[in-house]
C-alpha cells in the first residue's frame, strides 16, 4: 500500500483541487490517480445529499465536485498523486462529516469533496515495488503505487533519488 511520508518538497501551483475521488475507501495519500470524469466549468458542483439527518424546516445539503479521479492501474498515465487520505470516519469510527475541523487536522478529505492532487515534487515514499536505485526511473505500478519495474506498459513518472533505506522508504522526484 502506498504511503506518503512527511518529507515533501512541492509548490502549491503544482497542486490541483478540482477532482473528487471515485473508488473504494479509504484511499491513502501517495496513491497515483487518473482522470475518470473530466472537469467542466459549467457543471463543477454536485449535490452529495444531506448529512444523514433530515428535519422539517432545515437544510443540511452537502456539496461536492462533479469531476472525479480513480486509482491508476499498470499502463495508465497518472494525473498526479493524492496528498491527503480519503475516508469517512476517524480512528474511533465517528463520521468526519460531522467534524470538519478534525478532518482538516487529520489531513483527510471526505468522499465527494475536492482532494489535493500533486503533479510535481520530491517526496519520501513508502511502498515502492521493485528495487529502486539512485537515478533510476520511477514508474506507475498497479493499484496506484510507484514501482521501479518497467514491466509491461508501465508509464515513467519520475526518478528515484536514492535506494530504499532500512525502513523501506525511498525519495522520489515525480514530474507528471
Amino acid at each position: 500500500m502506498p504511503n506518503l511520508l512527511p518529507f515533501r518538497d512541492y509548490d502549491e501551483k503544482d497542486v490541483l483541487n478540482l477532482f473528487a475521488f471515485s473508488g473504494s475507501l479509504p484511499a491513502t495519500k501517495g496513491t497515483l490517480v487518473k482522470i475518470q470524469a473530466g472537469w467542466k466549468a459549467t457543471d463543477e458542483m454536485s449535490m452529495l445529499g444531506d448529512v444523514g439527518a433530515s428535519f422539517a424546516n432545515t437544510v443540511s445539503q452537502r456539496y461536492g465536485v462533479a469531476a472525479q479521479v480513480a486509482v491508476t492501474t499498470t499502463g495508465d498515465t497518472p494525473l498526479g498523486m493524492l496528498l491527503w487520505d480519503i475516508r469517512e470516519t476517524d480512528e474511533n469510527g465517528e463520521l468526519l462529516k460531522f467534524n470538519p475541523r478534525k478532518a482538516a487536522e487529520m489531513q483527510v478529505v471526505l468522499s465527494g469533496q475536492a482532494v489535493p492532487i500533486v503533479t510535481r515534487g520530491t517526496f519520501l515514499y513508502s511502498g515502492v515495488g521493485g528495487t529502486p536505485a539512485a537515478g533510476g526511473t520511477a514508474y506507475a505500478g498497479a493499484n496506484g503505487t510507484i514501482t521501479a519495474s518497467s514491466a509491461g506498459s508501465a508509464v515513467a513518472i519520475g526518478k528515484f533519488l536514492g535506494a530504499k533505506d532500512a525502513n523501506d522508504n525511498v525519495t522520489v522526484r515525480i514530474n507528471l
